[in-house]
């Protein structure tokens, strides 16, 4: 068995994206390739190993309710490709967005489902994910409480003597536990698809929707608040402001 893995965040680093797939590879089988898709000069890349792939997980973010503009050319190469080379293969999504609601992703199912039906290639369903933006930040917070963590241990080994404190230990634990919580909606889909695509022999997966376990009222304070300092510090309020319209 033989999956692909493509991570089409149009960024760089830190993309959400990259971080479902890494939770994606835990539950894949078998041999796993893992590329990126952001221009041109991935194509060939892409193109060259599908013939000896038996699945391939697209994972990306949603733009203005469909797939991000560098993604659909790439889309309509793979659809000659597989035709013209007899291509079989088995095609999943993972999807995500800024908003709460996961089944804001549906319509970028529908293309991924109707470039399948175009191509010859057997659709095999998704999962939908919402607040994929927060989603991403709980694993910068995993990392954070493990150095806050040392850190806690270094220092109460100095002071007394004894480096794991149970307060320390528990305290460590009921944090961990609650970054899991909020994604646990994702971590049961994402298992579920891993099997799904351990069956091998294109077997349908469906659609999934789910989000950040997060009442709806506190995500969109949450929310307003980071979009709200991202364009600060960006520059997308005040500079904005004195930009040539």
């Amino acid at each position: 068995m033989r999956t692909m893995l493509i991570n089409a965040s149009p960024k760089r680093r830190f993309s959400a994206s990259s971080y479902f797939l890494t939770l994606q590879r835990l539950f894949v089988r078998g041999t796993v390739v893992s590329l990126k898709l952001r221009n041109k000069s991935d194509y060939k890349r892409i193109l060259d190993e599908l013939p000896d792939a038996d699945a391939v997980v697209f994972c990306l973010p949603l733009y203005v309710d469909s797939v991000p503009s560098h993604v659909l050319p790439f889309l309509k190469e793979m659809e000659i490709f597989c035709r013209q080379n007899k291509v079989c293969l088995s095609i999943y999504c993972i999807a995500n967005n800024g908003f709460i609601e996961g089944r804001q992703n549906q319509p970028l199912m529908r293309v991924f489902q109707n470039f399948c039906v175009r191509s010859s290639l057997k659709w095999c369903g998704g999962i939908g994910i919402g607040g994929g933006v927060m989603l991403n930040i709980t694993q910068i917070l995993f990392a954070v409480n493990v150095i806050i963590f040392c850190l806690n241990a270094v220092l109460n080994g100095i002071q007394s003597g004894i480096f794991m404190d149970a307060g320390i230990i528990s305290g460590f634990l009921l944090r961990v536990l609650i970054l899991v919580f909020l994604n646990l909606g994702v971590l049961i889909c994402i298992f579920k698809m891993g099997r799904a695509i351990n069956r091998g022999n294109g077997y349908y997966f469906g659609e999934k929707y789910t989000r950040i376990l997060l009442p709806s009222f506190v995500f969109i304070i949450i929310a307003d608040v980071f979009f709200t300092l991202t364009s600060i510090f960006q520059g997308g309020i005040f500079k904005g402001w004195l930009l040539k319209k």
